[in-house]
């Protein structure tokens, strides 16, 4: 019987642990679960005879020890930063490993080790990064084999409110991590865009924004990520003149974001005194000039060069940072009472569902002719367990895990999933659940 340890068993899980507790029985495995919290654990096992939920601390390491060592896989679900004391681990008592987090330096490091020891280390097979990887290698590799040189790519992703409970001016509710949504962006934005390096500042990243159309789910508008350059040697596309990655929301979200990294209200590097006895209100005013004679509202519209009955401040308003509400949150970073706010007013319904948009485009020449290859997915979530979130983020995950335990990924060292080897048989059983691109083709000359 072989035994898998899963880490970690927060809501991007959910569907990992069903589709492994699935399959258990004609496998034979022995799925363990571990996570700080034991109800937690328990609740996704759901009395499953082939599961197993324990109360895992990773700070405990006699724990991390003794748990890695009874298993043949681990997958660990846990906050990136711990990765790589699993990792290390892993790699110390011959154990394989998989996680949808991004590869860490730490854990890059283990590569040498871990092939000389016959070990895989598969990192970034998840949604973004993950199914973006291998969609986006599936249609490079194709237009090479063909003959065709790619000349751009651009690809998106968001994970949104589905649009049936699109119901707030923002057209936006947290379906991940929100500390992740009020920080993001935080440092330069750096692409490529026909041959010339591009660098976007975080103050000027809300206002560099694209339009598209994706489907049948409508408009969207996205904004670069951190560090598209990478990805010319993830996806072996060195001399591309454009690649460019960004995140995706719908139009006048990024306007409304950009007015809180403009006054500041998403800093992280510091604390407030007395936070808890400030309101709302009080809170904006402070990173405003001192003036008696203009409201807090006519104030942000000077700052950041808005008309009050502009659709930016009637989505502020309703957000409620001008209303007299204490905050009664002590020691607060600006990013932390905003997230607080925005919990509250961006949560999910009980009835309410998400979707996960995501959308590649190439160019290439071929033949002396340009085309463009537009690749699309929307995934929409089921309930508020197995969101769009938990299935795009945990079924790659598990897929990827049984065909490694069946044989089929044989990969070796710190990989992510860009051979076809991987990507062909994972993409292959994702349709299954739901996870189809579509593709459209179209002459540009």
């Amino acid at each position: 019987m072989k035994k898998i340890l899963i880490l970690g068993a927060g809501l991007s899980s959910s569907s990992l642990i069903k589709y492994l507790l699935d399959h258990s029985k004609e496998h034979n495995w022995k799925i363990r679960v571990g996570d700080m919290s034991l109800e937690v654990a328990k609740r996704k096992v759901n009395n499953h005879e082939n599961g197993e939920a324990v109360e895992f601390d990773v700070f405990n390491e006699q724990q991390r020890i003794e748990e890695i060592q009874n298993a043949d896989v681990v997958i660990s679900m846990l906050p990136a930063r711990f990765h790589h004391l699993v990792a290390e681990r892993c790699v110390e008592f011959g154990k394989n490993m998989v996680t949808a987090s991004y590869v860490s330096k730490e854990v890059l490091a283990l590569h040498d080790q871990a092939k000389e020891k016959g070990l895989m280390l598969l990192n970034e097979i998840g949604v973004d990064p993950g199914i973006d990887h291998m969609s986006a290698m599936k249609v490079i590799n194709e237009i090479r084999e063909k003959g065709g040189e790619l000349l751009a790519f651009k690809s998106s992703t968001g994970g949104l409110v589905a649009p049936e409970f699109d119901n707030n001016p923002w057209n936006y509710k947290f379906t991940w991590n929100p500390r992740n949504v009020v920080v993001a962006g935080q440092s330069v934005a750096q692409y490529i865009d026909h041959g010339k390096y591009k660098y976007v500042p975080y103050n000027q990243l809300f206002k560099r924004t694209e339009k598209m159309s994706i489907l049948d789910v409508g408009e969207f508008e996205m904004y670069p990520n951190r560090d598209s350059l990478s990805y010319r040697e993830t996806y072996g596309l060195q001399d591309i003149p454009t690649l460019l990655r960004g995140t995706l929301r719908r139009p006048g979200y990024c306007a409304g974001w950009n007015v809180f990294v403009q006054i500041g209200a998403t800093d992280d590097t510091y604390t407030i005194g007395h936070s808890e006895n400030l309101t709302y209100r009080e809170f904006i005013n402070s990173f405003l000039p001192y003036n008696l004679e203009d409201t807090v509202e006519q104030k942000v519209c000077d700052f950041v060069g808005l008309e009050m009955e502009s659709e930016t401040m009637s989505r502020l308003k309703w957000l409620g940072i001008f209303e007299e509400t204490k905050i009664g949150l002590k020691n607060a970073t600006p990013a932390q009472i905003l997230q607080k706010l925005l919990e509250e007013k961006w949560a999910l319904g009980a009835e309410d569902k998400d979707i996960i948009v995501m959308q590649h485009q190439f160019d290439y020449s071929l033949n002396g002719k340009t085309k463009r290859i537009t690749s699309s997915l929307v995934v929409r979530g089921k309930d508020q367990v197995h969101t769009a979130m938990a299935i795009t983020v945990g079924t790659p995950v598990a897929i990827a895990t049984k065909l490694f335990l069946t044989g089929v990924i044989n990969q070796k060292g710190v990989i992510v999933p860009t051979m076809k080897d991987v990507y062909q048989p994972v993409l292959k059983e994702l349709e299954e659940y739901g996870i189809v691109f579509i593709e459209k083709e179209i002459d540009l000359d």
